[in-house]
């Protein structure tokens, strides 16, 4: 039986409202700040009320960019930043699945080893790597590319442990009753896993969204052509770049807008996850 205890609500209660109030009021300060006139910000004064300019600022920051500062308009730089993220997480999603699919249900030498071998690349992310990735890139004449942009960071050992401790779950009951059946390997993989994994595809397409399109770094050191600018370094050029005072009314537009892609995939993705569930226990 849950004992009542008041007081213990409400400091849990008081807790969670001050995560949310942490977590919402950067949000709350960018969607604020972005229909402002530009000479709002430097008052040194925060309004807490929505300006006046919205269809402008939006408008300007879509269609212009902030030009002084090397920055593109925020349409191409969206675009970019979704083709990036949208290659990473397919491709990452790809290899993950079907390299855990081999070292779960075929029996070669060495398949353990490769999978801890798989499983060390942890150990070795883009950042250290970076420089002899680079060098790789730059001879495969993929400077300035989608491709540059990327490939090199399709290779996943976190998806491929994920999706490998679902396959171990399936039970083997499945595949001998397949196999009866006369179901090769390819046709087990595409009627029976794939449809028993879309809860796992979901929660992983959303990670490795975010992680593509939340990508800095890497963009920055391979990119210096602004057709190639994805929108997170359009923002920090929005911020450093030029002689003037940052433009933040076209800066928090900037911000709002990118921020909308991530929030639809996991609103979209979620309604998938809830319907996979679903499906599953049926």
């Amino acid at each position: 039986m849950v004992e009542n205890r008041p007081l213990g609500n409400l400091l849990s209660h008081v807790v969670l409202i001050f995560g949310v109030a942490l977590v919402v009021f950067p949000i709350y300060v960018a969607i604020i700040a972005s229909p402002h006139p530009p000479g709002t910000f430097l008052r040194g004064v925060m309004p807490l009320l929505p300006g006046p300019n919205a269809l402008e600022n939006y408008r300007t920051a879509w269609t212009e960019g902030r030009s002084r500062a090397g920055t593109p308009p925020i349409s191409l730089m969206l675009t970019n930043s979704l083709i990036m993220a949208l290659a990473i997480t397919i491709g990452k999603l790809a290899i993950s699945i079907i390299s855990a699919f081999a070292i779960v249900y075929f029996r070669f030498p060495f398949r353990i080893f490769f999978f801890w071998i798989i499983f060390l690349t942890l150990m070795l992310p883009v950042e250290v790597r970076i420089v002899p990735t680079f060098q790789v890139v730059a001879d495969l004449g993929m400077l300035n590319s989608y491709a540059g942009l990327s490939i090199p960071l399709i290779a996943s050992a976190t998806a491929t442990f994920l999706v490998r401790q679902f396959f171990m779950t399936v039970p083997e009951e499945l595949m001998e009753a397949a196999r009866v059946d006369g179901a090769g390997p390819m046709k087990f993989f595409r009627d029976i896993l794939l449809p028993l994994s879309i809860t796992n595809i979901a929660a992983l397409f959303v990670i490795m969204f975010i992680y593509g399109w939340n990508q800095y770094l890497w963009p920055l050191l391979i990119t210096t052509d602004p057709e190639y600018y994805t929108i997170v370094m359009g923002i920090q050029r929005m911020v450093t770049g030029g002689d003037s005072e940052p433009l933040w009314h076209l800066v928090m537009a900037t911000v709002v807008m990118a921020a909308l892609p991530p929030v639809l995939v996991i609103l979209f993705m979620q309604r998938l996850f809830v319907k996979g569930l679903t499906e599953t226990e049926k």
